[in-house]
């Protein structure tokens, strides 16, 4: 069974730590998702074997989050040019339009892989640890 608060709660994660880590330091975005993967998985600790997919889906979701945010940034910087060039306003729109579908497509695809390794790596952790502790 699929538990969307924790997915919910990592795609957050993903989403504020890959804003921040990007504004801050660009080459660190990847840390977000990676972050936000393992913080899904070790939220959700009675389901073993869906790591993966948990993170991959908090990694989408907090990707689709990051798209619809740029889609406002791209929609305030058409809205103020429309205001000084009508014509240069409209054709930034269409462009800007078509180039937050593509950002928005590609964030998806990085954000879910980088999280399902997330969810991987969290997977992994949680299950040396029960092994160390069936061990004595």
């Amino acid at each position: 069974m699929t538990d969307w608060i924790s997915i919910g709660i990592g795609a957050v994660v993903n989403t504020v730590l890959t804003i921040v880590l990007a504004l801050i330091f660009f080459p660190l975005f990847f840390l977000g998702p990676i972050i936000g993967g393992f913080v899904t998985v070790y939220l959700i600790r009675d389901e073993f074997g869906t790591g993966i997919i948990h993170g991959g889906l908090a990694g989408v979701l907090g990707g689709l989050i990051i798209g619809i945010l740029s889609l406002f940034g791209v929609g305030i910087v058409a809205a103020l040019l429309s205001l000084f060039l009508a014509e240069l306003g409209v054709a930034l729109g269409a462009v800007g339009a078509l180039f937050v579908i593509f950002f928005t497509v590609l964030t998806m695809l990085v954000c879910g892989v980088l999280s399902a390794i997330g969810g991987a790596i969290g997977e992994y952790i949680q299950s040396a640890g029960r092994r160390q502790y069936k061990d004595y």
